[in-house]
């Protein structure tokens, strides 16, 4: 299984490798993307940040890469690198997982549940 999954930092990346840990394999990859735009400085610190966990994190799947895009729009982003990669799965988090979040779907969830077609999987983020 490869599994796409989209991160905009350290706690969503964190939960999202929570779960993968109880499901993926050795037999399994995961591509993990983060966008950010491209004139946030900070935003764009914490999705490198979130990224960096992901290799260490995922460490028993067969290959994890990477990638940092900026400027671009996270939905459509998502959709189409699920399908560069052959992505059999998105993964995804309920919101990104910042102090100041509400507990409801954010908007790039929302998005990718009415748009995708393929699974898509919303990870619960605990509490920053």
């Amino acid at each position: 299984m490869h599994f796409l999954v989209g991160t905009a930092s350290v706690h969503t990346t964190a939960a999202i490798c929570d779960y993968l840990d109880e499901r993926a394999t050795s037999d399994d990859d995961a591509t993990v993307v983060a966008v950010a735009p491209a004139d946030d400085a900070t935003a764009r610190r914490d999705a490198q940040e979130a990224l960096n966990v992901a290799p260490v994190r995922l460490a028993a799947l067969g290959d994890v890469e990477t990638e940092l895009r900026t400027g671009e729009e996270p939905v459509q982003t998502l959709l189409e690198t699920a399908t560069e990669v052959d992505a059999d799965e998105i993964l995804i988090a309920a919101h990104d997982g910042l102090a100041d979040e509400s507990t409801s779907v954010g908007s790039t969830t929302r998005r990718l549940l009415e748009t995708a077609s393929l699974p898509v999987v919303v990870v619960p983020v605990p509490d920053a």
